[in-house]
């Protein structure tokens, strides 16, 4: 049943709607200069274990380069990423590639940046995605460390050793930020337009990643691999790109992109922009199943019991969205920014952003620190915080959080 998908062509049909990348164009178009500026580099990425880091790296071992280095906390998920890229055949693997489960903020991560450095092309992946990621205040810390502090430590790294092209993940959430992991992101953006100058560092927004790792959508298949009743929200519209797609969304905005530029996929609103729920039902419908609709979870998972091998309906619970931070629509830029749409194809860059200076920076840093550092720290409290530097900062709060849900 679900062992038998071929995801990614469903991929392609149901959620993306395209057989052919996105980037196809962009790739063909600037495919020569591409191969000029990526032959013989050395290339670290860090994160490249998550769902985008990993399709950055295939995207990039489309190009002959001298040496990679993955640094990731996740040890099982470079396992396998070893294992897929030596078991394929599509990529030119260099001689010098290696993987190191490291936390890039710790002590020897440095020393792997000095002793296999210096590097040509780096690409961060490593940040807090989700925004259930704001449950409490030690997880609200713990994604501002990685999402902000972490990220200006390794930019001041940089500055010893400038590699010739840096990326920085964003998130589309980082326009008008509604959730602290958004603002999180947008407070990075800010850090990044604060040392465009001095590096050539460039960052994306891009939408939903089909069934990458934690995903909803990926959640319907794991649910459905241990015979689990199906979880969704109402009324959630998402852009989607495919795996491929975000890792040479990626790679464009890291080779082709000049300092200071956010990247974005031009996406429509009306064609490309589509809800949750369509994708569950569109699943079921794909593998020959069709949604039984429950009105509870405990419904829910009482039906899920009683699944027999020749069931032809499979149990889902449809729930309207009402947790913290959750926005029904996606956008990409703001009414303040005004984005170049002509030079890409299928991309479009915020370019000139307004750029705080390095003390601004610094200052909205230390008043993060020094608030978890003390005995008033509070979700409200670091949500004022954001909200004083970051204008279209409007935090929803709810009170409720994804991990009361299934």
């Amino acid at each position: 049943m679900i062992s038998d998908i071929n995801l990614q062509q469903f991929i392609k049909t149901h959620v993306t709607g395209r057989q052919d990348s996105l980037l196809q164009a962009d790739l063909e178009k600037y495919g020569p200069e591409l191969r000029q500026r990526i032959y013989g580099r050395n290339v670290l990425v860090i994160g490249g274990a998550g769902s985008i880091g990993s399709a950055y790296i295939k995207a990039i071992l489309k190009f002959k380069i001298a040496k990679l280095v993955v640094v990731d906390i996740d040890e099982n998920g470079l396992t396998e990423l070893v294992r897929d890229l030596r078991s394929s055949v599509e990529y030119y693997i260099p001689e010098e590639f290696i993987t190191y489960p490291v936390n890039f903020g710790d002590a020897v991560f440095e020393k792997i940046f000095l002793y296999h450095g210096p590097f040509h092309i780096i690409a961060n992946f490593a940040a807090h995605k989700h925004v259930r990621s704001e449950k409490d205040t030690f997880s609200i810390e713990a994604m501002i460390e990685n999402n902000v502090f972490r990220a200006r430590k390794l930019l001041d790294l940089l500055l010893e050793s400038p590699p010739e092209h840096f990326f920085c993940v964003s998130t589309d959430k980082a326009a008008n930020p509604v959730n602290i992991m958004g603002a999180s992101k947008k407070l990075m953006e800010e850090l990044i337009m604060a040392y465009a100058w001095q590096l050539n560092i460039k960052t994306a927004r891009f939408a939903n990643v089909a069934f990458s790792h934690g995903s909803l959508p990926l959640g319907f298949i794991e649910r459905m691999r241990k015979q689990q009743p199906l979880s969704c929200p109402l009324g959630i519209h998402r852009f989607f790109v495919s795996p491929q797609e975000s890792g040479e969304l990626c790679l464009m905005a890291s080779i082709m992109g000049e300092p200071g530029d956010i990247f974005f996929p031009k996406l429509d609103e009306e064609s490309d922009m589509i809800p949750f729920e369509r994708i569950a039902i569109d699943l079921l419908k794909y593998i020959g199943l069709e949604a039984d609709n429950c009105k509870t979870e405990e419904e829910a998972r009482r039906k899920a019991l009683l699944l027999k091998d020749k069931s032809n309906t499979y149990p889902i619970y449809f729930f309207g969205s009402d947790t913290s931070g959750e926005k029904s629509y996606e956008e990409f830029y703001t009414e303040n920014e005004n984005p170049d749409m002509d030079t890409f194809i299928k991309l479009g860059v915020i370019k000139n952003s307004k750029s705080r200076s390095i003390n601004e920076i610094d200052d909205i840093i230390h008043k993060l620190h020094k608030l978890f550092e003390s005995k008033q720290l509070t979700k409200a409290a670091v949500v004022g915080i954001l909200q004083a530097y970051l204008p279209n900062f409007e935090h929803i709060e709810t009170g409720k959080g994804l991990d009361s849900k299934m």
